[in-house]
């Protein structure tokens, strides 16, 4: 199962397009509210999420994804449950995807030392020991990162493709005319 945390103040495209993609693409995706199940976003839009994160529980875990947004990556940062699912794929060797903002958190974790990484313009000294190429989306091991919100289709693509391989990917991109 992919969760994905929502924190108030999150960056509404940074996690509603991969969302999107995801389930088009048919992956088992639970959104997580952090604190609450009804979230509301950076620019005013409330999402009513799957779950609240007191019901979260990380068995069947795969992929933890963290949209950024501010202060939607403070918050998350904030929550204990957030940390714990972050540690929690570390340990069972899954995925940890963050976009924008979010992937300070990974950073400011150590978790990133050695890895290629992006994130918001600004953010950088947060990505501790990472390298940062010149790109808007990169997978290193299991830590996937992407710089923002213009950068959100490519990612959720990229995770259709992690999960369902490189031809699924590019028969989506093809379907929502993302070429």
């Amino acid at each position: 199962m992919i969760y994905m945390f929502i924190a108030e103040g999150f960056e509404e495209i940074e996690a509603l397009c991969p969302l999107d993609l995801m389930r088009r693409a048919g992956l088992d995706v639970t959104t997580v509210g952090v604190g609450d199940t009804f979230i509301t976003g950076a620019h005013g839009i409330t999402v009513q999420t799957d779950i609240a994160d007191s019901d979260f529980r990380a068995d069947d875990l795969e992929m933890v994804f963290l949209p950024g947004g501010m202060p939607g990556t403070l918050n998350l940062a904030a929550s204990k449950v957030v940390i714990n699912a972050i540690k929690s794929a570390i340990e069972c060797d899954s995925y940890i995807a963050a976009i924008c903002a979010a992937p300070s958190i990974l950073g400011d974790m150590g978790l990133l030392t050695g890895k290629q990484a992006v994130c918001y313009p600004g953010f950088e000294d947060r990505l501790t020991g990472a390298s940062i190429p010149d790109c808007k989306v990169v997978l290193d091991d299991n830590i996937l990162t992407a710089k923002g919100m213009g950068a959100a289709l490519d990612m959720g693509l990229k995770i259709v493709e992690i999960f369902r391989g490189a031809n699924a990917a590019e028969e989506l991109r093809h379907a929502v005319i993302a070429d």
